[in-house]
């Protein structure tokens, strides 16, 4: 069993910020043999549609499909995983649906415009995508939370038809996920998965529909599919390994932060769960309770290697030296684990989702809180948001000239068209000059 060393740092060290670099970088150096595989298997069902995505899913998921048409699952099929769902599943399911929701009836953009003294119209119309793709991880890898989280705010936005794609590796099915599915309203689903169901979103095949932009999450070839089709559709954002960041000031139960660094640290041996304190004895009281629960937990090896390799228990001299560390690493997840998280919360700029006080754990946010677990991770939450209604609908701009703000504006138009020798420019805006 390999021992729990877990990374200690004091931002009074000289060397602090290099010690800080390295615990954060992440090596997500390109696979170029995944690259090349990945570039075939697009190419291929570009090429050959149906055909392509079935080879595929039998060699992949060990699957016995005779016809692409095999694929489809029909809504009674999702309905009926619904309705036999034991009521305690059932129930938790519909709350964190409502809750999800709720929240994203909040988010939704709508039109606006105004005029000005001269007449003209200017103004951003708000219309949802035609088409979403939903890539769910399939088999033992069940996760219905995803569903939700992706599905709901896209037909809250309005979204035409929102398409789920999800591997059934040997004919295995979620029941869970399909349940989601249905509760959250989408319109078709197709057991594929793999770096094909992306290329089969992203083009289209003879069965599979062309979507206007692909989310959710996936394995490695899932993720550098979503890359490389970036551009023919849309995507929600690479996701790196899960992160917390927990800002502590030495007064919650320390069994209790031990748990909330354990439930990112359990995802996979990448994740990263800091905690910063500005009280040194805390941190020996949250490392004894780690040492203490560790032995409790199923995915124990997960989150040891995990805790070893990435993690770390961070001194700083007061919660504002705190704050602006939080803001350096720009966290997926960040716990304000403090008396006062409000005050605190003033001075965060960087974070995916804020957790604000002693009660509220970060995976309460995961499932049922309301607001997206999809988030922005390997610090892009410096220019990245979370996933939301606005993902799924775009913005137009209007602008409807008046005669008279024709003349004003064309004038204008033509100085500068003619300031960049953009001769026919100048000309189609001066023909409307009075």
């Amino acid at each position: 069993m390999t021992a729990l060393n877990i990374t200690r740092l004091d931002n009074s060290t000289h060397d602090f910020d290099s010690q800080l670099k390295n615990l954060l970088a992440w090596d997500e150096s390109d696979d170029l043999e995944v690259h090349q595989r990945v570039l075939d298997i697009i190419a291929n069902v570009k090429k050959n549609g149906d055909k392509a995505v079935l080879d595929y899913t039998n060699q992949f998921d060990q699957t016995p499909f005779k016809k692409a048409t095999d694929f489809e699952l029909s809504i009674a099929t999702l309905k009926h995983a619904w309705e036999s769902l034991p009521a305690e599943k059932a129930d938790a399911l519909q709350t964190a649906a409502n809750r999800i929701k709720a929240y994203a009836e909040q988010q939704k953009m709508s039109s606006w415009q105004y005029t000005e003294d001269d007449g003209t119209i200017l103004g951003q119309k708000i219309t949802a995508l035609d088409k979403a793709g939903l890539y769910v991880p399939g088999g033992k890898a069940a996760y219905p939370s995803s569903v939700l989280m992706n599905a709901i705010p896209a037909k809250v936005a309005g979204v035409g038809e929102l398409i789920m794609v999800v591997p059934t590796p040997k004919g295995e099915t979620n029941q869970l996920v399909l349940a989601a599915a249905y509760i959250a309203g989408v319109d078709r689903i197709f057991t594929i998965g793999g770096a094909q169901a992306i290329a089969a979103l992203a083009y289209g095949t003879q069965t599979i529909p062309a979507v206007d932009k692909i989310v959710g999450p996936g394995n490695i070839y899932v993720a550098t599919a979503k890359k490389m089709v970036f551009g023919q559709v849309g995507i929600d954002m690479i996701a790196g390994p899960s992160e917390i960041l927990i800002i502590c000031d030495g007064k919650t139960n320390p069994d209790w932060i031990a748990m909330d660094l354990f439930s990112q640290a359990e995802h996979d041996e990448n994740a990263q769960a800091i905690l910063i304190s500005d009280d040194a004895d805390y941190l020996d009281k949250v490392a004894e309770s780690i040492h203490k629960l560790l032995p409790e937990m199923e995915r124990q090896d997960i989150i040891r290697t995990s805790l070893c390799s990435r993690g770390a228990l961070i001194k700083v001299e007061s919660l504002s030296q705190a704050a602006e560390l939080a803001n350096r690493i720009a966290p997926e997840h960040l716990e304000l684990s403090v008396a006062e998280p409000e005050l605190l919360n003033q001075s965060i700029r960087n974070a995916g989702a804020i957790f604000m006080g002693r009660y509220t754990a970060e995976a309460i946010g995961d499932y049922c809180a309301g607001p997206n677990h999809v988030l922005p991770t390997s610090s892009t939450a410096r220019y990245s948001s979370p996933l939301g209604v606005y993902d799924f609908q775009k913005r137009s701009s209007l602008i409807n000239c008046s005669e008279s703000g024709a003349d004003s504006l064309g004038k204008v138009a033509s100085i500068l068209a003619r300031g960049e020798s953009l001769t026919a420019h100048a000309r189609s805006a001066e023909f409307r000059i009075k």
